[in-house]
């Protein structure tokens, strides 16, 4: 393995090789539901090609070898000698998870371990030719239309085949006698009748024929137009060296050091098969047509569009911005205190400026939400394989940007939640008939802006949830007594479900059953200070709803005041704010809790937690109440003072501050002053 060679080489190779592989495994998924898609077969045979041809440019002998024998399986297929079924697919899902396996390892600078000899074994095997014959009607037309002309020599023979099998044997006789010097022509050579009929199997009939002689039957009709200059039949060298492009790809027609007898010669007009060919008048020379330039001397090489750049860099750019921000913010504040004017308008211009910087900056780091989706083609087709269900699964909004960081933070939550839908939402294929669903179920995925936030959702059309049931395993879990219970909502209910080691499941699998996963998600979900929300109706399936806000490195907060200290509230958190007579305050199950539109919210009052002395002052009449969501859940808290909504930068705390609960960090305000970040979940779960 050259690992010495040259590291701009090894980069490039891990970025395209990396690239492919991503898109290998959802086109290896779609593929088993159209099986017959040519481009399909053909893109994942490129794929297979140029990942073998990066690894072996590096000595990377055990990847070259399992790529090798994938790419001869999809050779064989494209090539119609095999059908696509689920058997051989489950042996090409295998062997690109050795080829994904060994790729980690070359990123990470270590000997690729080879893929089991079986699995080699296994695509040689599906390499070889079936034993049943594909019908060349039903694929191997279309093979040349699907794939614009790009076809191989061998399917190119195979076409020739099908021409020269559907004319009649005194036709090929025909067609052997008019060849030039009355002999038969061999086998590998190209008659003039078959050549003229492939172009117009190619291109059109008549698109590539040249005038009708003199003398034929054509040119008998008095309808018929004036027969032009001669020459007209010949082909000129540009469409001569497209149609080569075309049979071949680019640049891979036969040279001048290798003529080809069975096509017709540049110079020579192409031999027509008529009987009685009408002699050329001398005034009407042959043409010389000159030799025309190649492409590449017509137009100067596209220049690079695109320059690999390092996510610390990024990160680092995004930190300066973040500080520009905090500048921004503080002369707002001293502008607004000030009566001159051109102070105003710079100040105006000063955040017009940075607010398109950041905006700018911040694209750079977005990445679609594809590189999460991408994978779950094939959780979905193997999870259900498994479990012995039909599954669909269908993706909506995949360009959807956000954040590089929270890209990778949520993967794991998603995969909990797609891997639940297949397990816990979708009935088996007996039992959705006796429902009078279809049997194939189906599961959606979806993303959207909303503002400056993000929409996933994800659906499934399976059995939904009983509330009643839900109840009960509270119970027997004792999460809850009886009466507790009984007072749940329905969407209380379906939250029960990201409570810690509670699961529905009576035995415990490889899949699920342990009460963890979804335990994980709301966890995850909480730290990127997103919202999650269940909707259910049992027998038609359920619904997760997850929020999350762009980006953490800048985030919008509500400045809030206790005492004399400020603090400021993710306002991904906040959901409404009202003013309260605390006099009107209920005390349930021993809380102080308030009642809002018939909903009824816990309060807290953070002062108590946060504020030294805070504890002993007595409680005012009249306060603010901020009502926050964290996860499924939501609260009110009550705030002495509200400042207003304001863009912050989140900075680490300090050696003597790390660990303190409730606290996510610290940021300047635009008064000067240091408010600390509220994390709601850790304030919630350490005094709450």
């Amino acid at each position: 393995m050259a690992f010495d060679a040259d590291e701009e080489i090894l980069q490039d190779f891990l970025v395209e090789a990396g690239e492919i592989l991503e898109q290998l495994s959802e086109q290896l998924v779609d593929l088993e539901q159209n099986p017959d898609d040519s481009n399909l077969l053909n893109a994942i045979f490129r794929g297979f090609h140029t990942v073998k041809g990066g690894a072996g440019f590096l000595q990377l002998e055990a990847l070259v070898s399992c790529c090798h024998s994938a790419e001869n399986v999809f050779d064989t297929l494209r090539n119609h000698k095999r059908r696509v079924d689920a058997e051989l697919m489950d042996v090409v899902l295998r062997a690109l998870d050795y080829v994904n396996a060994m790729f980690d390892q070359v990123r990470n600078r270590e000997e690729p371990t080879p893929a089991p000899a079986q699995l080699i074994e296994a695509l040689d095997q599906f390499a070889e030719p079936a034993t049943e014959a594909v019908e060349p009607e039903a694929t191997g037309q279309a093979s040349v239309a699907d794939t614009g002309g790009d076809i191989t020599d061998e399917e190119f023979e195979q076409l020739l085949d099908a021409l020269d099998g559907g004319q009649s044997a005194a036709t090929a006789d025909d067609s052997a006698m008019d060849s030039p010097g009355g002999e038969a022509v061999a086998g590998d050579d190209i008659t003039d009748d078959e050549f003229e009929a492939l172009l117009d199997e190619l291109h059109g009939k008549g698109q590539f024929s040249g005038a009708p002689e003199a003398g034929s039957d054509q040119a008998s009709d008095g309808d018929a137009p004036e027969v032009p200059a001669a020459g007209a039949d010949l082909i000129g060298d540009d469409e001569f060296e497209r149609l080569l492009d075309e049979l071949h790809g680019k640049g891979s027609g036969p040279t001048s050091s290798t003529p080809v007898e069975s096509a017709p010669s540049k110079t020579e007009p192409a031999p027509q098969p008529a009987a009685t060919p009408a002699p050329k008048s001398p005034s009407q020379p042959a043409p010389s047509p000159a030799r025309a330039e190649p492409a590449s001397s017509a137009s100067s090489p596209a220049a690079e569009t695109t320059v690999r750049v390092d996510t610390k860099r990024l990160d680092d750019i995004m930190n300066m911005v973040g500080e520009l921000v905090l500048v921004r913010n503080r002369l707002q504040r001293l502008g607004a205190e000030s009566e001159d004017e051109q102070m105003h308008k710079a100040v105006s211009n000063l955040d017009v400026v940075t607010t398109d910087l950041q905006a700018a900056v911040m694209q750079t780091r977005m990445q679609p939400i594809k590189k999460v989706f991408g994978r779950f083609p094939r959780v979905v087709r193997d999870l259900a394989r498994n479990l012995r269900k039909e599954i669909n699964l269908v993706m909506h909004g995949e360009d959807t940007d956000l954040d590089k960081n929270l890209v990778e933070a949520l993967s794991d939550p998603l995969v909990h939640l797609v891997r639940n839908s297949v397990d816990h939402g979708i009935e088996s294929p007996e039992a959705r008939e006796q429902a009078g669903k279809p049997r194939v179920g189906r599961i959606t995925l979806s993303a959207e802006q909303e503002g400056d936030h993000i929409l996933l959702a994800i659906e499934d059309d399976g059995a939904g949830m009983d509330p009643e049931k839900l109840r009960q395993k509270a119970v027997e879990k004792g999460l809850y007594d009886q009466d507790a219970a009984d007072r749940l909502t329905d969407t209380e209910c379906y939250n029960l479900i990201f409570a810690a080691g509670f699961s529905t499941k009576d035995q415990i699998s490889d899949v699920s059953g342990r009460g963890v996963g979804m335990d994980v998600v709301k966890t995850k979900i909480g730290q990127l200070n997103g919202m999650i929300n269940v909707e259910s109706e049992l027998g038609k399936g359920s619904r997760i709803v997850i929020k999350v806000p762009l980006t953490l490195a800048i985030m919008p907060t509500l400045m809030i005041m206790l005492g004399d200290q400020s603090f400021a509230l993710p306002l991904v958190n906040v959901v409404e704010i009202f003013h309260l007579d605390l006099s009107k305050t209920n005390v349930v199950d021993g809380r102080e809790c308030i009642v809002v539109r018939d909903k009824v919210f816990p309060l807290f009052h953070i002062k108590r937690w946060l504020v030294k002395g805070g504890a002993l002052e007595s409680v005012p009449v009249n306060a603010h109440v901020v009502i926050v969501a964290m996860g499924t859940k939501r609260v009110g808290f009550v705030v002495d003072q509200l400042i207003g909504q304001e863009e912050v930068v989140i900075k680490p705390l300090g050696r003597a501050l790390q660990g303190t609960p409730g606290m996510a960090g610290a940021t300047i305000t635009g008064d000067g002053r240091i408010a600390l970040i509220i994390d709601v979940p850790s304030l919630l779960q350490h005094y709450g």
